[in-house]
């Protein structure tokens, strides 16, 4: 991919790029929704990236390209603003650009981009967060910034919040910096703390996506962060508000005549879900590997009936993917309404049972689910220096 970023680039520019950058997508293991309430949360990266080529420019100009845009955009270093919502494609990365300016980095002249991605769009893999940091570390390497590693997270997350327009939290970006092969991403939200937990080698990932896209930013994801909100608000009581993570079940019990159901029904699942990524860290520090399949199924179940993220695409791979043998458990990856379904497999599940799920998804819904197996992956990391 290295080979083909640089061709590309100099296909576009005419030069060979100075730095290229990669960083991984990632697989929300469990901690669904958890993240923006404050809470704990695990993923993991994986071996499929987005890469970021780079050059300077003479000029004070920012150039973004790719092979799907099939056009450049230039954009003026001195009106770092969002582009159009048919343009959202280069906002990750011109907010990046921001955001990493105003930690820091000092330009001293514009650049050259071109991105390509081994990222299959649409299944739930984060990609914005992999260009935001494979562009960010790429940045920071060609004008010669050294940021740690969390300043360039906090870039990321902050890039998809006030730049894109996602309420999203830090998982997709931690995990995509943070991650390790051969091991998960443990984060506290609401102290910004990561730490990996090893995964045993012999379980696999098997993604199954829908193939029936979600389109986070238009209004799903937003009211559903908007009603964890409100019942933070409740929870809060008229004192500092806080969020979810601080309170427990028998607090939401006892508040419940006070905020509408649907308020209700998104705080149980978010107090809950961070009960169960804390079982799960738990379980792979006693190797329980069956114990954490479970709390993935549960998991599902509670962002069917209680958060209601899922669809009807996705309780269907989970329903018939879960009983086979090999799987441990499945559950919705990343923030739901379409997107993708993670299994978690031990060596026996093959690619001949999951083509067997795909059999059975398309002969109820007429359309074949993409299916790939991944394995853990590094996190984001410049791969050729200036």
């Amino acid at each position: 991919m290295l080979k083909e970023i640089t061709e590309n680039f100099k296909n576009a520019y005419g030069v060979e790029p100075q730095v290229v950058a990669q960083a991984p997508g990632r697989i929300e293991f469990i901690g669904n929704h958890t993240d923006y309430n404050g809470g704990y949360t695990m993923g993991v990266a994986i071996d499929k990236v987005v890469m970021c080529a780079v050059a300077k420019r003479p000029d004070r100009k920012l150039c973004f390209t790719n092979l799907k845009a099939g056009e450049k955009v230039l954009v003026d270093m001195d009106d770092l603003s969002p582009r159009p919502r048919k343009y959202n494609w280069v906002n990750y990365p011109l907010g990046m650009f921001k955001f990493m300016c105003e930690a820091g980095m000092k330009p001293d002249c514009g650049l050259n981009m071109f991105d390509a991605s081994s990222l299959p769009a649409g299944a739930g893999l984060s990609s914005s967060a992999a260009i935001e940091l494979s562009s960010g570390f790429a940045f920071a390497e060609l004008y010669g910034f050294k940021p740690d590693l969390k300043t360039v997270v906090r870039a990321g997350r902050k890039d998809e919040n006030e730049f894109v327009g996602m309420p999203c939290g830090i998982l997709d970006q931690g995990v995509s910096g943070f991650g390790k092969k051969d091991a998960l991403v443990f984060i506290d939200c609401l102290k910004e703390e990561f730490s990996n937990y090893p995964l045993p080698h012999n379980c696999k990932f098997w993604l199954f996506n829908s193939t029936k896209k979600h389109a986070l930013v238009d209004g799903l994801y937003a009211a559903r962060h908007n009603e964890c909100m409100d019942a933070a608000k409740i929870l809060s009581n008229g004192g500092p508000e806080r969020l979810l993570r601080e309170f427990t079940s028998a607090d939401l019990e006892a508040a419940k005549s006070k905020m509408p159901e649907a308020s209700y029904k998104r705080a149980k699942h978010v107090i809950e879900e961070n009960a169960r990524v804390l079982k799960v860290r738990e379980l792979l520090e006693s190797g329980d590997i069956a114990g954490v399949g479970k709390q993935l199924n549960l998991s599902h179940e509670s962002s069917r009936t209680l958060f209601e993220n899922s669809c009807e695409e996705l309780d269907f791979l989970v329903d018939t993917v879960t009983p086979m043998n090999g799987i441990f458990g499945a559950r919705l990856s990343g923030g739901g309404f379409g997107g993708a379904v993670v299994a978690l497999a031990d060596s026996s599940f093959s690619q001949n049972d999951a083509e067997k799920v795909a059999d059975i998804y398309e002969a109820r819904f007429g359309k074949r689910p993409m299916i790939f197996t991944c394995a853990s992956g590094d996190g984001a990391k410049v791969i050729k220096h200036i």
